[in-house]
């Protein structure tokens, strides 16, 4: 953890005899080498801030509870959206159902082999208007919503992935979601599994540090 209790942390190891440096027992160790995905942060954060990340690897075979589920939505239901509108609809698709099946069809097919893997495929979709008009910030709302909803599911010990690569026009097509509904993206939601089973390169990300902008980058200076 990058909160400053080091508690856990194991000491320095005594040298043990092991494969020659450069062999291929050696590389392919450290590839399949626990990798500690907490950011690394110019200032401290909350540790579910920095611990939370996005994954391809999910235990296979999990389902979510209704609970849990309830409490996903119920965290994106409470985020903030201008003047309240709450531009934001879900459609969950739960593993081992026909409409899990219908969603993880409409994905890329280097999205599918992984996101089978997951307990759940949630579409998210802004809807554009209302009966008072247009929403011109609904993509931003449902970004709020979505983030709201993957911090609480790192909160109850579940990973969610959103993807952009999906055929929105084959998922609008499948699910009847006809304007002003536009679906925006797919996320596979589960508890994380050990990327050591995912190919390369799907499994490349996740055996890499998280990296972010520096704050400096961020900033637009007058």
């Amino acid at each position: 953890m990058n909160d400053g209790d080091d508690a856990d942390r194991p000491g320095p190891a005594a040298p043990a005899r092991g494969p020659a440096a450069g062999s291929a027992a050696t590389e392919g160790a450290r590839m399949n080498a626990p990798i500690d995905r907490h950011a690394t942060t110019a200032v401290p954060i909350h540790p579910l801030l920095a611990s939370r990340h996005s994954t391809r690897a999910f235990t296979p075979g999990v389902d979510l509870g209704d609970d849990q589920i309830a409490a996903l939505l119920e965290a994106a239901r409470w985020a903030p959206s201008a003047g309240n509108t709450q531009p934001w609809r879900f459609l969950v698709a739960r593993r081992d159902t026909g409409e899990f099946k219908r969603v993880l069809d409409c994905l890329d097919p280097g999205n599918r082999d992984w996101a089978s893997h997951a307990s759940a495929l949630l579409v998210a979709a802004r809807t554009d208007a209302n009966a008072k008009g247009p929403l011109p910030h609904a993509a931003y709302d449902l970004g709020q919503a979505m983030a709201h909803l993957t911090f609480q599911a790192a909160a109850e010990g579940l990973t969610v992935r959103q993807m952009g690569g999906f055929d929105a026009a084959a998922l609008a097509a499948e699910f009847g979601l006809e304007a002003p509904l536009v679906p925006m993206t797919v996320a596979a939601i589960g508890v994380a599994g050990d990327p050591a089973g995912l190919p390369e390169p799907v499994a490349g990300p996740d055996r890499r540090a998280r990296v972010r902008l520096g704050i400096d980058d961020l900033l637009i200076r007058p």
